[in-house]
């Protein structure tokens, strides 16, 4: 009887322990899902701030071009402005040259009138009949010094009138070519702003681009954060319902023991019934000393059965319950990364060409290379540099360092008014630089026309546009 609550008791607690298993069996596998889920997450994370770096960097980049792009709209008005002026002294000359040409042909036309009227009047006897005509020496020879200084004045006149033509001539074709020059910057500053204005187009949708993937990547990146929440839940519930079953499992223990208690009580209640019955049935009640010996080892043996159920309802002995030793962890080990060895810059020697440092050296040296062509941001002095490119490359001969750009040339140096300015100084105007030459005139990478309309070439005037400043380079 004993036995067989054991084996019933037996599989009642199994059966309330089956569940515990499957239990921690679906939670290694939500824990697996859930590190799986926060890996993605992770990963979509840093794919989103990558992104937000790379789309500030072209932001970036953005706002610098459209910096230059209004820098160059600007020039270009500028630009607008001055080739009006050009424009307008250009009529202007035009105008002088018509009236100089009329008052030429008037000084002409009245030389001709007093030579005619003289020959008429005289022809050839024209010196015989004045001094026929003439009272005395002194008419004779004041009406020669008349005559002579008639001739004279026409043709001191006629030089003059000559001169202020041609004078003329050459301004008007000087402004002209100076504005041809004017309207080739301001095309090469209109390519440039359709450049800037194509690559700010292109890197503005970029950009869009760059929100998309953005966008996108954060709608990943929620959907693992609510995924998260959700295996978080389950865990939740998982762990609830392993605390009731271990709780349940508890009082199923419990209750086996109360039950084994039990059973171990009524066993040996029905061992001392079993006795006293047999006791009882043997020489109706009649008890002799070997009787009495027999009952004796009748209940010693009784007593040792029931001692032997005692001892195998007894508890195993719980071995799970023994703490492993600790085991320290080891600690990594963490090489200090190596410190690169840091050089430092050589100086610069400036060029070791054999040219002196001065201003006149450095017209001469940028005078070699008039007839080199225009290259927008070429900075070869031979195969071709746009106008800052030239100044910068010139002077880096010499040892001087200048920005690359003519704004920040503009700054370079010592700034100086123009009627200081000598050999080898730097005149900035808006979006254009040249060396000036001493005497007048500057030379400089003008544009992209054939040379000498454009190219590296001298130009006599270097006041024909309005300036920024003078910057003095070598002292």
């Amino acid at each position: 009887m004993k036995k067989r609550f054991l084996i019933l008791s037996l599989i009642f607690t199994m059966a309330m322990t089956q569940v515990v298993p499957v239990a921690a069996a679906r939670e290694d596998d939500v824990q697996a899902e859930k590190a799986e889920t926060q890996s993605k997450l992770s990963s979509a994370e840093s794919k989103e701030s990558e992104l937000e770096d790379q789309k500030t960097a072209l932001l970036n980049e953005i706002d610098s071009i459209d910096q230059n792009l209004v820098q160059v709209m600007a020039q270009i008005d500028i630009l607008n402005g001055e080739i009006t002026d050009k424009e307008s002294a250009i009529d202007k000359t035009k105008d002088d040259l018509a009236v100089a040409e009329a008052n030429r042909d008037k000084q002409y036309e009245d030389m001709k009138k007093r030579i005619q009227y003289l020959y008429e009047n005289g022809g050839t006897n024209a010196w015989a009949q004045m001094l026929l005509e003439s009272d005395s020496i002194t008419g004779l020879l004041s009406k020669a010094e008349y005559t002579e200084k008639m001739y004279d004045y026409d043709r001191d006149e006629l030089k003059k009138m000559k001169e202020t033509v041609q004078e003329v001539t050459d301004l008007g074709n000087q402004l002209a070519q100076e504005k041809a020059e004017l309207e080739e910057m301001k095309q090469a500053q209109e390519q440039q702003q359709a450049s800037l204005q194509s690559a700010l187009d292109e890197k503005k949708a970029t950009a869009s681009d760059y929100e998309t993937q953005i966008a996108n990547v954060r709608a990943q990146a929620d959907e693992y954060r609510s995924l998260i929440e959700q295996q978080n839940a389950e865990l939740q519930k998982i762990q609830e319902e392993k605390a009731r079953q271990a709780e349940e499992a508890k009082k199923a223990e419990e209750a086996r023991k109360a039950q084994e208690k039990a059973a171990q009580e009524a066993a040996q209640q029905q061992a001392q019934e079993d006795a006293e019955e047999e006791d009882n049935s043997q020489n109706g009640g009649d008890v002799s000393a070997d009787n009495g010996n027999t009952n004796d080892n009748t209940n010693d043996n009784t007593d040792n059965d029931v001692s032997g159920d005692n001892n195998d309802a007894e508890e195993p002995e719980d071995n799970n319950n023994v703490t492993p030793p600790a085991v320290e962890p080891e600690t990594p080990d963490y090489n200090e990364p190596e410190t690169p060895d840091y050089e430092e810059p050589e100086e610069d020697q400036g060029s070791d060409s054999g040219y002196s440092a001065t201003g006149q050296a450095v017209v001469d040296y940028a005078s070699q290379f008039i007839g080199n062509p225009y290259v927008w941001g070429g900075t070869s002095l031979t195969n071709g540099a746009d106008c800052s490119g030239f100044v910068q490359s010139v002077f880096a001969h010499f040892g001087y360092s200048l920005p690359r750009v003519t704004d920040d040339q503009a700054g370079a140096g010592r700034g100086i008014s123009y009627s200081e300015s000598r050999a080898g100084d730097i005149i900035v105007y808006s979006g254009h630089v040249g060396i000036l030459t001493g005497d007048g005139g500057i030379v400089h990478a003008s544009n992209s026309a054939p040379y000498p309309q454009g190219g590296i070439k001298y130009s006599s005037n270097a006041l024909y546009r309005p300036y920024i400043a003078v910057r003095r380079i070598v002292e």
